[in-house]
């Protein structure tokens, strides 16, 4: 075998090499990429399956509440808001989300004030369901938080940053809590 015979093989072992790398990173930038938006989705279906419980929530509490048809109002307008708001449009619908949220909290502490609310048990699974599904919203949103984590920290680490750059991938943004929330709250005694 001549040195030309093994230049051209060393060649072509390098390129290969070079070549499988780089479809390596961008395969896992693809991933990354995948399993955020697939983070997003499951975002997305806990909000659904709390907008589909808000409509039986609303007229369970209203035979009892009747006094309180303005919280309620605002509680079916916001689900619908959410449910119009465009798919893409994450910050929009974890503000509206999140303004749901606070409201459901104050039907919920309407059955204080109303006994037979109280007692009644489909409220009480209602809440307990409605309860859940907050709940797998927020660990939803801690997996959507990860997953963007992961796939930001291979757009800016060498090598996989000069291949997300030539194919322009595009950071994504953390889901963040509203100032509101972070607020301590008063507490009289």
């Amino acid at each position: 075998m001549s040195n030309l015979t093994l230049t051209i093989w060393i060649a072509v072992i390098i390129v290969v090499l070079i070549l499988a790398i780089y479809i390596a990173i961008y395969n896992g930038l693809q991933k990354a990429k995948v399993y955020t938006d697939e983070a997003w989705s499951q975002i997305d279906v806990q909000l659904k399956r709390r907008n589909d419980l808000i409509p039986n929530l609303v007229e369970t509490t209203k035979g009892y509440a009747k006094h309180e048809s303005e919280t309620l109002e605002k509680v079916v307008q916001l689900r619908n808001q959410l449910t119009n708001i465009p798919s893409d449009d994450h910050a929009e619908t974890l503000k509206v989300s999140n303004q749901l949220s606070d409201s459901l909290k104050t039907i919920f502490a309407l059955s204080e004030n109303y006994p037979d609310l109280k007692a009644n048990q489909n409220f009480a699974k209602l809440q307990e369901e409605l309860t859940n599904t907050e709940n797998k919203i927020a660990y939803s949103r801690q997996l959507y938080n990860s997953s963007a984590a992961l796939y930001d920290q291979k757009l800016l680490t060498f090598p996989s940053n000069i291949v997300a750059e030539i194919h322009r991938f595009k950071k994504v943004d953390y889901l963040q809590t509203a100032e509101a929330e972070k607020e301590v709250p008063k507490v009289k005694f």
